[in-house]
């Protein structure tokens, strides 16, 4: 196993009672399900800067930094062995209009009901999803 851990942010946009997930396509990681908007922190960035950049690319949205409520943070290890810093950041406040930003990599967007996930949502962001429901701020998956 490789001895680094990656850390990804998962960006939940709140719209009334319903959040934003997209369908992954052409990536070759779990292509045809639905995912947050969300990606790996790069070299000398914080995980606030990570969610903002992921926002604006993958959905063309622009996030003030305040704006982001961090709901979870999960230690995760997927089925490949990898293990994961996931955290979890929610707001209901943008400038811009979602739309798929990424159509190289996306299918498209829709809005979602989270206490009703599609049954092919990403099982990591499903998990994070679930937790920010219940208010839990930690949890482990897969190890």
């Amino acid at each position: 196993m490789q001895p680094h851990t990656v850390i990804d942010v998962m960006v939940i946009l709140e719209r009334g009672d319903r959040i934003l997930l997209a369908e992954r396509s052409g990536t070759g990681y779990a292509d045809g399900m639905l995912n947050l908007p969300s990606g790996k922190v790069d070299p000398g960035e914080s995980v606030i800067e990570a969610a903002v950049r992921e926002a604006r690319e993958e959905v063309g949205i622009a996030i003030d930094p305040a704006a982001l409520r961090t709901v979870h943070v999960m230690h995760h290890r997927g089925p490949e062995g990898r293990p994961r810093i996931g955290w979890f950041f929610a707001t209901a406040r943008w400038e811009g209009e979602p739309v798929n930003a990424e159509p190289g990599k996306c299918a498209g967007i829709g809005w979602h009901r989270p206490g009703e996930l599609p049954a092919h949502t990403v099982p990591y962001n499903a998990h994070g999803i679930a937790h920010y429901l219940t208010g839990e701020s930690f949890s482990t998956h897969g190890w």
